[in-house]
């Protein structure tokens, strides 16, 4: 993790050098302040990345002799067939478009979410993929 922990430290010294001079070309106190906590977050973000480095050990990834194997895990199940998440995704445009045209299309893009949110989560619990 300490590479990742330099990219924040890297980005929290940027954001710091902007805030500086946006301070002392605009005296713009909104800004400042929004850029002081980019700084702030960047800086506990690669705080907590050294930190939990230092305690858990080198990763492969941290190594440069290092093979992808050694890095591959279970990262779960993921369907290859699923027509869930495309109907997910328009239900959730069409929440979109309620709030931007119509109250009541905003309501019944709700309610598709809401069906296909269950239809996505429940995929394999039905059928022949009820373990007994």
């Amino acid at each position: 993790m300490k590479t990742e922990g330099l990219l924040f430290a890297g980005c929290a010294v940027f954001f710091a050098v902007v805030d500086i001079v946006y301070w002392s070309l605009s005296h713009d106190p909104t800004g400042t302040t929004a850029l002081a906590l980019a700084v702030g977050l960047a800086f506990l973000v690669g705080f907590y990345l050294f930190v939990t480095g230092r305690r858990t050990g080198m990763r492969p990834e941290d190594r440069r002799d290092a093979e992808i194997s050694e890095s591959a895990g279970e990262f779960g199940f993921f369907s290859p067939h699923s027509w869930w998440p495309l109907f997910t995704a328009a239900s959730v445009a069409v929440v979109a478009l309620g709030v931007v045209f119509a109250w009541w299309l905003a309501i019944l893009g709700m309610m598709f979410v809401i069906l296909t949110a269950f239809g996505f989560v429940l995929e394999y619990y039905r059928g022949i993929h009820i373990q007994q």
